[in-house]
């Protein structure tokens, strides 16, 4: 590829992931569409030049159009409860019949935490300095915080012994803002697999129950290898911005954002470039080939897969506001294109603290928490189990080895510590966040609660 188409693809991909995620803020989270260019998209690295880009924002049919100057154009369309899908170039609509997932549950305000939100926090709870639990959180989420911690946060939740002892939201933000969650969805979709199971359907040693795999060496990934992000195929990744990457063609990783494309067979046609099992890496074809199977057998069952994860998974724990987004065949991008409140990634996270139980049903099936935070075999530090951080190979110094997390990009992640029987939530938008960003904070929170971070 030359320069200049080099460019224009890179120009392409950049269109389309604003399309798309300009659409969700208007439409999911509610954002000002300006508010929203200028305080989360213009911080991008892969942000363009706005000044010569036209939007169209159309509310009628909640669709939202990007056009530059130079003829681009890139369109997508909000479905009500199923988010904002980017559409293939010249389409109006999706190639699917959407479906409205309503959630059968009672008006929070009626129920007790954690299946509502009365009672949910905990007023006077035991070994919690709650003045500077409260200072903590209220440093956090300021425009400006302490060095150390990462900027722009905006929902915290934490929660000790089942009930929240802390919770703090930025200006223009509460308990009922989606955030966008991006990769914690693959941590929805390890549970969903787990559900599966515990119905019966296969088991994470079987092989992949993929059609195309059946007759070549892609037979030999199992369910495990896949959880593991160990199975082997070749999918590549630029390693921090994707678009300084010279052939973002070969980018597969992110290419699953930027185009309007069949995202399960895509994930599912590429060749096997390692032995299963072998080499560990964080690669978005793995959890979308679970994606895959997970809608291969709901449908075998005669369930509609779109609202699968609300019936199966969000309903039983009193989720009411999580949104995947689909591509335009339907496909749910759990990979990234998740939007959630912050009280709601913090029942997902008491679901695995309780190692899968809810108010006695096992939701989970027996060991399933177990192996999801077992260290993948192929990983080198032990710090990656099944679509699960692990904190094995002490990223964060100072919180306990068994603390494990589901994780986003720009800083989203809910992390459960059995050990202290804390769930900590955070959601925000932090341009040039890495590894170690959340220590100071996490730290704090742990020092307010349990008074033992910095002695383990």
């Amino acid at each position: 590829m030359d320069a200049d188409s080099t460019r224009r693809a890179q120009a392409e991909r950049t269109l389309a992931r604003h399309a798309k995620l300009l659409c969700s803020a208007v439409f999911v989270v509610g954002r000002n569409p300006y508010e929203y260019v200028e305080n989360d998209l213009r911080t991008l690295n892969h942000y363009h030049d706005w000044d010569r880009c036209s939007v169209d924002i159309d509310a009628a049919e909640e669709t939202v159009r990007l056009t530059t100057d130079a003829g681009l154009s890139k369109t997508a369309k909000h479905h009500e409860s199923l988010g904002a899908t980017l559409l293939p170039d010249g389409a109006t609509d999706v190639e699917f019949d959407p479906v409205t997932v309503t959630p059968e549950l009672d008006d929070p305000a009626t129920l007790e935490w954690p299946m509502g939100d009365r009672n949910a926090a905990d007023r006077d709870p035991d070994d919690v300095d709650t003045a500077a639990l409260s200072k903590t959180l209220d440093r956090a989420v300021r425009p400006n915080p302490p060095q150390g911690m990462p900027p722009n946060t905006r929902a915290l939740v934490v929660v000790k012994d089942g009930r929240i002892v802390g919770e703090r939201y930025a200006s223009g933000f509460n308990r009922d803002t989606r955030h966008v969650s991006w990769s914690m969805g693959k941590s929805v979709t390890a549970a969903l697999i787990g559900i599966l199971v515990g119905e019966g359907r296969f088991d994470v040693d079987d092989p992949a129950p993929i059609e195309a795999w059946r007759d070549d060496a892609r037979s030999e990934i199992t369910i495990g290898d896949l959880l593991r992000m160990s199975s082997g195929l070749e999918f590549g990744r630029t390693n921090d911005d994707v678009d300084v990457l010279p052939d973002v063609a070969a980018d597969h990783h992110h290419r699953v954002y930027t185009e309007a494309m069949d995202v399960f067979e895509f994930a599912t046609s590429r060749p096997l470039e390692h032995e299963p099992n072998t080499v560990w890496r964080y690669r978005n074809c793995d959890p979308l080939t679970l994606g895959k199977i997970v809608r291969d057998t709901v449908e075998s069952t005669g369930r509609d897969y779109l609202t699968f994860p609300q019936r199966a998974l969000y309903d039983r724990i009193g989720v009411r506001n999580m949104v995947h987004e689909p591509d335009p065949y339907g496909n749910l991008i759990m990979t990234g294109y998740n939007y959630g409140t912050a009280r709601d990634w913090a029942r997902f996270g008491l679901l695995h603290l309780q190692d899968g139980e809810w108010f006695g049903e096992q939701l989970l099936p027996p060991g399933w928490v177990d192996f999801v935070t077992t260290p993948a075999p192929a990983h080198p530090e032990g710090g990656y189990g099944g679509q699960f951080w692990l904190n094995r190979d002490r990223e964060f110094a100072e919180v306990p080895e068994d603390a494990y997390s589901a994780r986003g990009y720009r800083g989203q992640i809910t992390m459960m510590i059995p050990s202290l029987d804390m769930v900590i939530v955070r959601l925000g938008h932090t341009p040039n966040y890495g590894p170690g960003s959340h220590n100071t904070l996490i730290r704090e929170i742990i020092e307010c609660v349990d008074g033992s971070a910095g002695t383990l």
